[in-house]
């Protein structure tokens, strides 16, 4: 017995919420919350769930954890099927989709490793010949031209409602614009806006692992998509449709070293873990186990082998020990294939002191930071002294002394079943303390990561997984005395990314009466950022501009041009936090 429904289909909540009558429509929203937390049997691949105090019993056939037909749904309550439970559990329960996780290569818009088109899949330069006219360049097609209209609609809905206001019913309409997209060939459309749906759901939920920052940068991407489609041609179009698997290429024999290891809890519902190594000459490979699930499975997923040939090796073991593997295969991402042709054996590891994970810390820091910023994988290998905690309106987080640049260290994921919040807490109470660390670069105008891994402080050779491995107060040294921690000043572009987030959790109508925003348009303009001022001004115009019809009534608010306006400040935010971003770490 649990708590968790199987993964539904976009196409099929919304197929169930379309049907709906309009007074069904309305209950919707308090017939999810009624579902939640009730008791799920699971048989084989029939999960049942008892809906109301009468006993009625609601049925998902989800074979291979993903319910995919509307049919699969059955409610034995006197209204089935016409009642509000079979849309009420579809809307309850993860959203599935048997494509998987969407891949690609990026391009700075979203994602966690970005990069365009490689070189190796751009055509090749035509040689010396006479004059000709040149090939007209390939455009969207109809299809995903009308399927990007109905996500951008579908998505300035949620955008003008906000979280509080984006129920079950806008979100089945955005699930339905997304199905569409895909469809259409347009994945990675399809999976930013899934994304956008789970960030939505989490927030509605009191999840303590939703963060609004997410809910940002997938609904800023599903939005840029659809903005950047119609008028996109080659090479741009490629990146903006995605593509659902990217392909593996053989790679020979591998010797690879373990790094660590991190739980993987996705927006998009999807868990597990994944384990960070490197090769010979210190190229990062990565091994993963990510499938459709909860918390639950990003905690055990570390204790699971590794599926690469016949290893018995966990995803934990294989974090300090080593692998050689025959017959590799690697995505463009460094990710280790494993198909048939794969054998790997046990290997032993070493230090992160030890050559070939050494050279991993050799590299000037500016360096990493630039090629994570360009595309690049954006771990980054850092010695830093720890200097005490710093309260931010986001909670605490580590002050670090990386070779002169003041750094700020973060969780990488907030739900409470992972470990990352107390074992930082832990850590920042052993000031003074040089270690080398691992961890993710957090775009922002100040020197900022995602801290993943460290050395442990107590026990020389020994490293911690902060993701998965818990450290007691015995393992911390005593403090060495310090003042009192302060970071640097900063430019006030937050002032911006404030009124971005405002927008995304409460809707349009937050921004419709800022108050005294005059204040905030000034201060950017007094530190340099008038361009910032500028795209202020214009964002809140665009919230508060309504229009009246010849009688003097109001006309619904032009919520495509608020769209448009949002977009442009959440990119243009993330743009200037990169720019400053890389001046901080003295790039």
């Amino acid at each position: 017995m649990t708590t968790e429904l199987p993964a539904v289909a976009p196409v099929v909540t919304a197929e169930l919420v379309a049907a709906l009558s309009p007074r069904l429509r309305k209950r919707l929203d308090a017939g999810v919350a009624k579902l939640a937390g009730r008791p799920v049997v699971r048989d084989g691949d029939t999960v049942r769930i008892t809906v109301d105090d009468e006993g009625s019993v609601l049925e998902l056939h989800a074979p291979g954890g993903v319910v995919t037909d509307a049919a699969a749904v059955r409610c034995g309550c006197l209204l089935a099927p016409d009642c509000l439970h079979r849309a009420a559990a579809a809307s309850a329960a993860p959203v599935g989709d048997a494509a998987g996780p969407v891949e690609r290569s990026a391009d700075g818009a979203g994602g966690r490793q970005a990069s365009g088109p490689t070189a190796s899949e751009a055509p090749d330069p035509a040689p010396d010949r006479a004059p000709q006219d040149p090939a007209p360049e390939e455009a969207a097609t109809p299809s995903q031209l009308t399927a990007v209209q109905a996500l951008l609609a579908a998505a300035a809905a949620v955008l003008d409602a906000g979280t509080d206001g984006s129920g079950a019913v806008v979100q089945a309409e955005l699930l339905r614009a997304a199905h569409t997209a895909r469809l259409a060939g347009l994945p990675r459309a399809a999976s930013a806006a899934v994304s956008v749906v789970n960030a939505l759901r989490a927030a509605r939920a009191g999840d303590p692992a939703f963060r609004l920052a997410d809910l940002v940068t997938t609904l800023s991407e599903t939005l840029y998509v659809t903005h950047r489609v119609p008028s996109a041609t080659g090479a741009e179009l490629t990146g903006l449709r995605g593509t659902v698997r990217l392909p593996y290429t053989p790679d020979g024999s591998l010797r690879l070293y373990g790094l660590f290891s991190e739980p993987v809890l996705t927006a998009s519902g999807y868990a597990g873990a994944v384990t960070w190594t490197a090769d010979a000459e210190g190229r990062l490979c990565s091994v993963s186990d990510v499938a459709p699930g909860g918390a639950g499975r990003a905690v055990g997923a570390a204790d699971r082998t590794v599926r690469v040939g016949d290893t018995a090796l966990t995803h934990r073991a294989l974090s300090r020990a080593g692998l050689a593997v025959s017959g590799a295969t690697l995505s463009p991402t460094g990710r280790l294939g494993a198909g048939k042709g794969v054998r790997a054996v046990r290997a032993s590891g070493v230090d992160w002191r030890t050559e070939p994970l050494d050279r991993l810390w050799a590299v000037p820091v500016s360096e990493q930071v630039g090629h994570a910023l360009g595309g690049g994988h954006d771990l980054l290998f850092l010695e830093v002294t720890l200097v005490g905690p710093v309260r931010e309106s986001t909670g605490d987080c580590l002050l670090a002394d990386c070779d002169g640049v003041p750094l700020r260290l973060t969780v990488a994921h907030d739900h409470p079943a992972l470990p990352y919040r107390d074992n930082l807490r832990l850590l920042a109470a052993a000031r003074g303390s040089r270690l080398r660390v691992i961890a993710r670069l957090a775009p922002a105008p100040h020197a900022r990561a995602q801290l993943l891994a460290c050395e442990h402080p107590m026990l020389a050779g020994q490293r911690v997984d902060l993701g998965l491995d818990r450290l007691q107060q015995a393992d911390v040294p005593a403090p060495v005395p310090a003042g009192t921690a302060s970071p640097p000043e900063e430019a006030p572009l937050h002032l911006l990314r404030r009124r971005v987030e405002q927008a995304a959790s409460g809707g349009r109508r937050v921004l419709a009466f800022p108050g005294n925003s005059a204040a905030d348009s000034r201060r950017l303009r007094r530190h340099g950022l008038a361009t910032a001022g500028d795209v202020l001004d214009e964002l809140l115009a665009s919230a508060a501009e309504r229009s009246r019809d010849v009688f003097g009534r109001l006309l619904p608010a032009d919520t495509g041009r608020f769209a448009r306006t949002w977009l442009a400040a959440a990119r243009y935010t993330d743009e200037v936090e990169r720019v400053l971003c890389a001046a901080a770490w003295g790039g």
